[in-house]
């Protein structure tokens, strides 16, 4: 007999469903396993996982745990579709989530209400042993700038319920976008309380600019374990992103909010850059093992079927509409790179260095040439108010000046001068404005601005950037940023010693953040406060305190 379910996962009263129970009709079985077929013409699932090969069950499961326990997310909000996730996973660090290596069908619906007495739609997806039981549907042919709640059935088992929306339609002129920046969850390093702020807000959306999950652990700032040594292989890189699935205020921020994602590298390694080695791993070593972490990422985040990784691997770079109001590029800063400045040959990895003539090197390159390319053409065609620049990490120049000489870490944009500036150049050139660089990764709130030529008061200010601290990791001493911020006038605010999110909102006129901030580290009773507030005004390049 299956036992019943806490409350937190609907309780016991949800478990049967009458609805649940309807089979995947043969005559409905192609269209419903498209996502599938998909992945099959691709060559990335295996010929028993064909529609025409799959073997579903006669009867409905029956689940003696819950296999919700990852939770709901939804993502990539469009105008006119979004994308839903689950994992079953009923036993989440046991071998194969604790699932029997079959497939198997679940339904999906989606309501204008919590209670789902007004549905929208409502259709079936394969949950596939190869892709851990994961699932993601995107939904389409959605009205715009609407509300909708959504949830996933199969057999006895009701997922939670997730709240989620669609953008405004593209020639409209919507009167805010709010959103919230987070970067940096070191499940390790603190509790993910930051999170329950993040749900419980009123935003239209998070963007989350990478680090999602840590490769790597700290001793000296360990809080809660994670659940094993560095992963290698995809069964340890899926129980790694188990592990931070399963906390309940991180669940509760993606059950809130449709997530936009862009990746930085402690979800494969830390500094890495393309397919290169990263010292003490060989390149063949290496680009083993982001294989298996760039597919758990795809399994446990919600992306769109086209992401699947493949040989070359996987599409992280993407654009996004709010009405009139407001365009998004999410970019991708790890797979395409030039190798950090001044390395052994085909060796990746950031290092402190002082001026070295690699760094000056005007081919170097953060995103590659296709992607910068991809961007450029974007921004000068663009004919929203604002254009946002989602990226992991901080844009404007942090190095310090000490007798003369410049100190730079190599693996941020300061490793990267020529690509900077041939970004911020495109802007003067083509005339383009109100654009706000967004950005994590260095685990400090900052607003700088944006020149061609970094603290260089002849040079215009181009851009706006706004970087968000850490939600758990710490941070650099303030000392060290008391520093940085004497090096460079640029950076007009700094804190290196709080952790927490910002919050941005953007009207016609002007775009606003509010830095959130707690005490590392961070603990379940901690509290946020705002920590800094700017604004950039349209028209008018550069925050100024709000």
């Amino acid at each position: 007999m299956a036992r019943p379910w806490p409350a937190a996962h609907g309780g016991s009263s949800r478990c049967f469903y009458d609805r649940a129970a309807m089979l995947i009709s043969r005559r409905d079985a192609v269209r419903r396993l498209s996502g599938t077929a998909l992945l099959l013409a691709a060559g990335r699932l295996r010929s028993s996982e064909s529609p025409s090969q799959m073997r579903l069950p006669s009867t409905p499961p029956r689940f003696d745990r819950y296999p919700f326990t990852l939770g709901i997310a939804s993502g990539q909000p469009r105008p006119d579709s979004v994308v839903l996730w689950t994992r079953l996973a009923p036993e989440p660090h046991a071998d194969g989530g604790g699932m029997d290596p079959l497939p198997l069908p679940l339904r999906w619906e989606m309501a204008h209400d919590e209670a789902f007495t007004q549905p929208v739609r409502t259709g079936e997806v394969v949950a596939l042993p190869s892709l851990a039981h994961s699932v993601r549907v995107q939904v389409d042919r959605l009205p715009p700038g609407r509300v909708f709640h959504y949830r996933f059935i199969t057999g006895n088992a009701v997922s939670p319920i997730g709240r989620t929306r669609t953008a405004p339609p593209a020639d409209s002129q919507p009167a805010r976008l709010r959103l919230a920046l987070a970067s940096c969850q070191h499940y390790e390093q603190g509790r993910f309380t930051v999170h329950r702020e993040i749900a419980a807000s009123d935003l239209d959306l998070v963007l989350f600019v990478g680090d999602y999950v840590y490769d790597s652990s700290n001793p000296s700032f360990l809080r809660r374990p994670h659940e094993g040594p560095a992963p290698e292989t995809l069964d340890q890189f899926r129980a790694r992103h188990a592990t931070y699935k399963l906390d309940h205020d991180l669940q509760a921020a993606h059950a809130a909010h449709p997530w936009i994602l862009a990746w930085d590298d402690h979800e494969v390694r830390n500094d890495y850059a393309a397919a290169l080695g990263t010292g003490e791993l060989s390149a063949a070593e290496f680009v083993s093992i982001r294989a298996a972490a760039y597919q758990a990422y795809f399994e446990h985040l919600p992306l769109a079927l086209d992401q699947f990784p493949g040989e070359r691997g996987m599409r992280m770079h993407d654009r996004y509409t709010w009405g009139r109001l407001a365009e998004l590029w999410t970019l991708d800063g790890r797979q395409h790179r030039s190798v950090q400045a001044c390395n052994a040959a085909d060796e990746s990895g950031g290092h402190l260095r002082w001026h070295c003539d690699e760094l000056a090197d005007r081919h170097r390159t953060m995103l590659g040439p296709a992607q910068e390319n991809w961007l450029h053409r974007g921004l000068a065609h663009s004919q929203r108010r604002w254009k946002l620049i989602g990226q992991a990490t901080q844009m404007s120049a942090s190095g310090l000046e000490t007798l003369g000489r410049q100190l730079v870490h190599t693996d941020g944009w300061d490793g990267y001068a020529s690509s900077r500036a041939r970004l911020l150049q495109h802007l003067v050139d083509s005339g383009v404005q109100d654009v706000v660089a967004l950005g994590g990764d260095v685990h400090r709130h900052v607003a700088a601005n944006l020149r061609v030529r970094p603290n260089d008061e002849r040079s215009a200010v181009v851009a706006s950037e706004f970087v968000t601290t850490s939600l758990t990791t710490r941070g650099i001493p303030e000392s060290w940023m008391s520093l940085i911020r004497s090096s460079n006038p640029d950076i007009l605010h700094g804190r290196s010693d709080e952790r927490g999110y910002a919050l941005i909102e953007l009207g016609n006129q002007s775009l606003h953040l509010t830095a959130r901030a707690t005490g590392f580290p961070v603990t379940e009773s901690s509290l946020l406060h705002t920590q800094a507030s700017y604004s950039v005004e349209s028209g008018r390049a550069g925050p100024r305190p709000a």
